[in-house]
């Protein structure tokens, strides 16, 4: 039997409500802490609470990181496709990877932030579906250029003429790592192209979507062992629940809101916290992303190792 890979913790800093010396001291602390990667957004405007609070751009604060951090892998959890044409977000991505020494991930997703994209003048195009069959060329044209070749395509959304992507990543498989639940066309991107899947639910809404994966899976030929299978809650760590939760409230007050989207909310003790992650690892999922307002809680970020001893044997 093939031996599984170890629980890893990813923390996925919100580029809202913050500025940068408290964004890239939570980074470095997260490093410090043992965590195997730091994620942010890429969003232009505040998605919980105001629009208006201020957030930091996201492939430029990965790029702030990557010289002053050694270890942790870095990414966005995930970029939106509709900012950038796939040349563009390649060489972002390989320029990342030499700037960390070879630890960018590059995530992407559809997008689905309707008001930023109105706000900056960002084509939205014509729906869902549209945005999601221009998600499966795109990541096509991103793993081919940062494959090396030089790439000439011309098809429903993108043309390139002879695009190619140097210097090559450092990495030899520069990975993907796509968002989103989509059972017709995300997953099935997933499914042909990605190293990496992220998505969040209840657990009886994540054991549907990993089926879905699965489906998709098995119809193109692909081991789903293959593809890194991560899943993202808050969480806050303290050792009275009731502390937890008052450490929460303040700190999601602080964003402008009262929640971090409709999914489990881990807070409490590291044993309370294990056991609501626990099912989720037996389904699969090895990398758990803390979704970490600001301002960020140092305490969760310095006693996630507990929770990762605790969940060991799963």
């Amino acid at each position: 039997m093939a031996e599984r890979p170890p629980i890893r913790f990813a923390a996925q800093l919100w580029s809202q409500a913050t500025d940068w010396p408290g964004f890239r001291d939570a980074a470095l602390a997260a490093e410090s802490a043992g965590w195997e990667s730091i994620w942010t957004w890429d969003h232009l405007l505040s998605i919980f609470g105001p629009a208006d609070q201020p957030i930091l751009e996201g492939w430029t604060a990965l790029a702030g990181l990557a010289p002053i951090t050694n270890r942790v892998r870095l990414g966005l959890m995930v970029g939106a496709n509709t900012f950038r044409n796939p040349g563009l977000t390649a060489k972002l991505a390989t320029t990342l990877d030499h700037l960390s020494g070879g630890r960018a991930v590059l995530g992407i997703g559809g997008a689905w932030f309707e008001r930023e994209h109105d706000a900056f003048g960002i084509d939205f195009g014509s729906g869902f579906g549209e945005r999601l069959d221009r998600l499966d060329e795109s990541v096509m044209l991103l793993r081919r250029l940062l494959d090396g070749e030089t790439v000439s395509h011309e098809a429903r959304f993108y043309t390139l003429r002879d695009a190619v992507c140097q210097p090559r990543p450092i990495q030899p498989h520069l990975p993907i790592l796509v968002g989103g639940s989509g059972p017709r066309k995300t997953l099935r991107t997933v499914a042909l192209r990605g190293d990496g899947w992220n998505t969040a639910g209840w657990l009886d809404e994540v054991k549907v979507k990993l089926a879905n994966l699965d489906g998709h899976c098995e119809a193109v030929g692909r081991n789903r062992g293959e593809i890194e299978l991560t899943v993202s809650f808050p969480i806050i760590l303290r050792d009275r629940a009731a502390d937890a939760e008052a450490a929460w409230a303040a700190i999601i007050g602080h964003n402008g809101t009262d929640n971090a989207g409709n999914v489990p909310h881990l807070i409490g003790t590291p044993e309370q916290v294990a056991e609501e992650i626990r099912p989720f690892v037996e389904l699969g999922f090895r990398t758990i992303v803390a979704r970490l307002p600001a301002p960020y809680d140092l305490e969760t970020i310095a006693r996630i190792g507990e929770v990762g001893a605790l969940l060991a044997d799963a």
